[in-house]
C-alpha cells in the first residue's frame, strides 16, 4: 500500500467528535506517528499526531546511562528549556506520554 493511501485509511478511523479531550491513544496502523490525541483548551479543539512509529521514550525515570543519553539528547533536541510549552503542540505531548 503506497504512503498516501496509508495515510487516508489511517484518518478515515479517525472521528474527533468521537475522541476524549486529552487522552492520547496509541495509532499502530498509522505510517509514521505512534500516537494522537485531540487536544482541548478553551472551546478549541485540534487533532495532534506525535512520536515516532517504533520508537521508544526513555520514560520519566530512565534507569541505564544509555537511556539517560537518549532522554537528555532528545530534550536538547526539541527546546526543552521552555518550561511551557501549548497545549496544541505535539512537542508538549511528545514530552509528556513518551518523554
Amino acid at each position: 500500500m503506497s504512503r498516501a493511501k496509508a495515510k487516508s485509511k489511517a484518518k478515515a478511523h479517525l472521528s474527533k467528535s468521537k475522541m476524549e479531550c486529552n487522552k492520547p491513544k496509541r495509532t499502530k496502523n498509522h505510517p509514521t506517528k505512534s500516537h494522537v490525541v485531540k487536544a482541548c483548551k478553551g472551546g478549541k479543539e485540534k487533532i495532534i499526531r506525535f512520536g515516532q512509529q517504533g520508537v521508544k521514550g526513555a520514560g520519566a525515570n530512565p534507569k541505564t546511562a544509555r537511556d539517560k543519553a537518549r532522554k537528555k539528547s532528545y530534550y536538547a533536541r526539541h527546546n526543552a528549556q521552555d518550561s511551557k510549552p501549548d497545549i496544541f503542540s505535539a512537542r508538549y505531548w511528545s514530552h509528556k506520554v513518551k518523554w
